[in-house]
């Protein structure tokens, strides 16, 4: 099965040949699944109840540094580059940047989130893991493939798994949520500069019931959820973004897919900033670069602490 909808690669590209891809081979005719032991699916219920809502505030302990669009839609997808960190995060926490799409109505929240997490209890380790996370109808919500949701097309690329250091460039992921025109379905793919994308597979439409033909806000972020004592996790690379771009965790090419399935490349200027602690973590404006350097949208991040 293949998607139908557009790639949403950025209008100024430079060649890269650094791919923080997940890759596997799978025999044709099957898939890679990521194996869900007991305690693995006990902690992703756990995690589930508990997940950050990038749409409300409803989630205690959480705080987010990162932007939104909303207002301008209906919008059917989104796609942003983003570094990629290792961080020291305890067992009760978790940190995660991510691309998110959904809306809310009458009470009602569907949202749909990929990029990646660093949350020692569900994963069972510290490293960094990509994830996809969904809520949808009667407020049912999954991560990766642990229950009935998530299709997995792709036969080399999985949804979730720990992201490998390249041997050199910067450790990055490029990831999108589509909605296909002609199933209504969510895809996510794997943005490639230059290369074919590759369509790692889809939400179906029928898990959600208010975001079956679009959703009204997406958006970019950086996100920790704090322990239950209230210490939060550093976000992004750990420190406060700087002047020094390079040191700092970096958003690159927010691109949106509008009311007519076609997409276009957002500025900072344009866009909503979410920033709720200023004393634990920072979001900064990125510097307009020219030639064959690609710009930064945003920086963002910090360590965390006692009452941010």
């Amino acid at each position: 099965m293949e998607p139908s909808f557009l790639s949403l690669k950025p209008k100024k590209q430079v060649k890269n040949e650094i791919e923080n891809r997940i890759r596997v081979e799978c025999p044709n005719g099957t898939v890679p699944i990521l194996k869900n032991t007991k305690q693995y699916v006990g902690n992703a219920q756990y995690w589930a109840e508990r997940h950050f809502n990038p749409l409300t505030d409803e989630s205690h302990g959480k705080h987010m540094a990162g932007v939104r669009e909303q207002g301008q839609g209906p919008y059917h997808g989104v796609a942003a580059w983003m570094t990629v960190h290792d961080l020291n995060v305890s067992r009760d926490q978790a940190s995660y940047a991510n691309i998110y799409a959904g809306s809310v109505l009458n009470n009602k929240t569907n949202f749909i989130q990929t990029g990646w997490m660093v949350n020692p209890s569900l994963f069972g380790d510290g490293q960094t893991w990509r994830y996809g996370f969904w809520k949808g109808a009667d407020g049912a919500g999954c991560y990766n493939t642990i229950c009935p949701g998530f299709i997995q097309v792709s036969k080399t690329d999985l949804l979730s798994g720990p992201i490998p250091h390249p041997r050199k460039g910067d450790r990055a992921v490029f990831p999108s949520i589509v909605q296909d025109e002609v199933s209504g379905h969510w895809w996510t793919a794997h943005v490639r500069n230059f290369k074919k994308d590759i369509a790692i597979g889809y939400w179906p439409k029928e898990l959600f019931d208010i975001i079956g033909h679009s959703v009204n806000m997406v958006g970019v972020t950086g996100a920790v959820q704090a322990s239950p004592s209230g210490i939060s996790p550093p976000m992004g690379n750990g420190h406060l973004p700087t002047k020094n771009e390079d040191e700092s965790a970096r958003v690159r090419h927010l691109v949106i897919v509008n009311s007519k399935f076609k997409g276009k490349e957002l500025d900072i200027s344009n866009l909503d900033k979410l920033l709720d602690s200023n004393k634990c973590y920072g979001l900064r404006d990125g510097k307009k670069r020219f030639f064959l350097v690609e710009s930064n949208l945003f920086t963002y991040g910090g360590p965390g602490g006692k009452s941010c």
